[in-house]
């Protein structure tokens, strides 16, 4: 089941399953959302809860027991509850159970809500903890976006534009983070786009780098600006050698390291929330035409 909100601008699509963001159009019909082809990435905009990224050997250990969460967690490929619904936002729900505490020892209350205004959608997380142990989660977002929007256009006629020209980058070894950092040196705040940029897989920032970003196209007016203020961490991604492409991803949260312990209470990048308390998130998503 999709939910859709409408502006005077832009029409949204998003699944109930994960709460996920499926479609952006404008007036003139052209998507900004990639459309999940299956024999690429079979995903569009996946919500990243309980945690971000991968865990060393997918495992996850807290108070001397064992378990296994996959990368990015389970929310993603969960039913969400619609809990409020009007012509320009929703709200979904997802309440943990005895599904989801095989994979994750925590109790929550998860939810994702969508505002569109004219041609912003904003994004809002809220995790409540409702018991009297502290939750530890992360959570982030990893909206795929059309690159090139027009069939005329390829990925090469796009940059992705920062707010400076320098950048630490920490580079991945198998999905864990490694040690090895890497200078990113930009020219007039742009990275030219192209398929080799995600040879060594999605380029991970760490410690409030990114609040702003933009994709833009050489030969159009189309632009998608997103501000993700006070996110600690963030992600840039396609697929090896894919040009169809890109993501553009707030995290508050990261995946383990190379050396990780596996202890949970020890990772990285955690929110720790203690009982009776909630956490709040938001960034915000612009598309021009």
């Amino acid at each position: 089941m999709a939910i859709e909100l409408i502006s005077p601008l832009l029409k949204i699509k998003i699944n109930q399953k994960g709460a996920e963001l499926c479609s952006v159009t404008n007036n003139d019909g052209v998507e900004y959302i990639w459309q999940a082809n299956a024999d690429i990435w079979p995903r569009h905009a996946p919500v990243l809860f309980p945690i971000v990224g991968k865990l060393k050997d997918d495992e996850l250990n807290h108070e001397n027991k064992s378990y296994t969460l996959t990368q990015h967690g389970f929310a993603r490929d969960m039913n969400f509850e619609l809990v409020a619904s009007e012509l320009n936002f929703c709200t979904f729900q997802l309440q943990s159970n005895e599904h989801t505490r095989s994979k994750f020892p925590f109790d929550f209350i998860f939810e994702v809500r969508f505002d569109l205004e004219n041609s912003t959608l904003k994004t809002s997380y809220k995790v409540y903890n409702p018991s009297k142990e502290t939750l530890r989660f992360s959570l982030g977002a990893h909206p795929g976006f059309n690159c090139p929007l027009l069939p005329e256009e390829s990925m090469q006629d796009y940059y992705l534009e920062f707010e400076s020209d320098n950048y630490k980058q920490t580079l991945l070894h198998n999905g864990l983070l490694s040690d090895e950092k890497l200078n990113l040196n930009l020219k007039d705040n742009k990275l030219p786009l192209s398929p080799s940029v995600f040879d060594k897989d999605a380029m991970v920032f760490e410690n409030n780098q990114i609040n702003k970003i933009s994709l833009c196209s050489k030969t159009s007016a189309h632009k998608i600006i997103m501000e993700c203020e006070n996110w600690p961490y963030f992600g840039i991604w396609s697929k090896k050698g894919c040009d169809k492409f890109v993501c553009l991803e707030p995290w508050f949260g990261i995946a383990d390291n190379i050396n990780s312990t596996k202890k949970f209470s020890d990772k990285n990048g955690l929110i720790h929330l203690s009982g009776g308390e909630e956490f709040k998130a938001s960034f915000s998503t612009a598309f021009y035409q």
